[in-house]
């Protein structure tokens, strides 16, 4: 007789998923291509590949393919290890159709409108519904890879809690993850230009995707009363048929997930490999349990912070990242920073991850973590590999080598190849 596993409760479980691109070895053309992966592994077109405690899983479009962890792991400690196994596997099956997966945020090429295609397979009425709706040609529904990190909750107090640290902290996660500089062969100004065009893919209707910071909502009644309902309210009239009336529709960059108990975060890009995204999620959760545990502030004061004022800073963090400075006192107080009148959103996770992170058992995490906060987000690094105005030739030159750092665990450094 099976019985139904003990609720998690706060940082007792984490999911994780990543992302990644699938393109040509030689050219990095977009290879729509993820049914065939699949169906060279299991010998079958099917949305869910299981490998025990991790899988894959296709997304909207084909270019596209999620690793995942298959339930909440007890630890991200040694995580990275798990996914560098599943990416060195994938790589090997996708050699012989002369392709390879792609890391980061965007690809910098892509023609959306040109090279789109759905996922044509099982369960893929949701993905015919946003298409119809939304039409999803355009890179901020094709052109988007992202670490999803999923943590748990035990009961509404404990969602109150997670929700109000969670919203904090979201303003500052581009400073760290940043990796999509560049779009349609151009740097676009903009550190995570992921984020730029995931806010508007979706500006029809408003309701889904709010400020992307959440609303200040503390409880399952009032999430689903000011968030949910009004979303499926929103989206009702194009949507006849109830497809997307679930809480997956909801687009912000934190939601929660009361149907599995957890708050998702979906603002994370992809890194350069998995120790780097294994640096940017635990310094991410570190921020997030101080905040939960009122090491600084209490949980009262966190959850008088409205959406439009965090929002302000998360567009600033967008374009900027590490750089932007921070003027607001109060929001400074919230992390125990003891500096002047302001400081920059680097110092500041400097000090978060300082005061929060040991990362002595793991250097290899240690020293990626240490290259963001020292070097810059991958989005830094990557413009500055290939010059502030790049043809095509360097954006190509320098991809090619997020592609080696990829597939050989590595982490960016412009002047050193992976």
């Amino acid at each position: 007789m099976s019985t139904k596993p003990a609720t998690l409760h706060l940082f007792e479980g984490y999911g994780v998923e990543m992302e990644y691109m699938i393109v040509d070895r030689d050219t990095l053309q977009v290879r729509p291509i993820t049914d065939q992966l699949i169906y060279d592994e299991v010998g079958a077109y099917v949305s869910d590949v299981e490998f025990g405690k991790m899988a894959w899983s296709n997304e909207l479009v084909l270019h596209v393919v999620e690793l995942k962890t298959q339930s909440p792991a007890h630890t991200l400690e040694g995580l990275e290890n798990d996914f560098q196994e599943h990416v060195r596997k994938i790589n090997q099956l996708l050699a012989k159709h002369n392709a390879m997966l792609l890391p980061t945020g965007a690809h910098p090429l892509m023609d959306p409108f040109r090279e789109t295609k759905l996922w044509p397979h099982e369960h893929n009425a949701v993905y015919e519904a946003y298409n119809r709706i939304f039409d999803c040609r355009g890179h901020g529904w094709a052109n988007l890879q992202s670490t999803h990190l999923n943590l748990p909750f035990g009961n509404d107090e404990e969602f109150g809690k997670l929700h109000a640290a969670i919203r904090m902290v979201l303003p500052l996660i581009p400073a760290l993850a940043a990796s999509s500089p560049v779009l349609d062969g151009k740097v676009s100004g903009l550190l995570d230009t992921r984020l730029e065009v995931y806010r508007h893919n979706q500006s029809k209707i408003p309701a889904i995707a709010g400020k992307v910071v959440p609303e200040a909502v503390f409880t399952q009644k009032d999430y689903q009363e000011q968030i949910l309902n009004r979303m499926y309210e929103a989206v009702a009239p194009y949507d006849p048929e109830g497809v997307l009336q679930e809480e997956f529709l909801n687009s912000r960059g934190a939601i929660a997930r009361f149907d599995r108990s957890a708050i998702e975060i979906r603002i994370i890009d992809i890194q350069e490999s998995p120790v780097a995204d294994m640096a940017v999620l635990q310094a991410v959760v570190a921020a997030i349990q101080a905040l939960v545990g009122e090491r600084w502030v209490g949980i009262d004061k966190l959850k008088q912070w409205d959406e439009n004022r965090l929002s302000d800073l998360f567009l600033q963090v967008v374009r900027s990242g590490q750089e932007v400075v921070i003027n607001d006192r109060d929001f400074i107080d919230c992390f125990g920073f003891d500096c002047q009148d302001n400081c920059t959103v680097g110092e500041l996770w400097k000090h978060i991850v300082a005061e929060t992170l040991n990362l002595e058992e793991q250097p290899h995490v240690a020293y990626a973590l240490n290259v963001i906060l020292s070097r810059g987000c991958l989005s830094k690094r990557i413009v500055e590999a290939m010059g502030e105005s790049p043809g095509e030739q360097d954006i190509r030159r320098v991809y090619q080598s997020l592609a080696r750092c990829l597939e050989w665990g590595g982490v960016f450094i412009p002047e050193k190849p992976c």
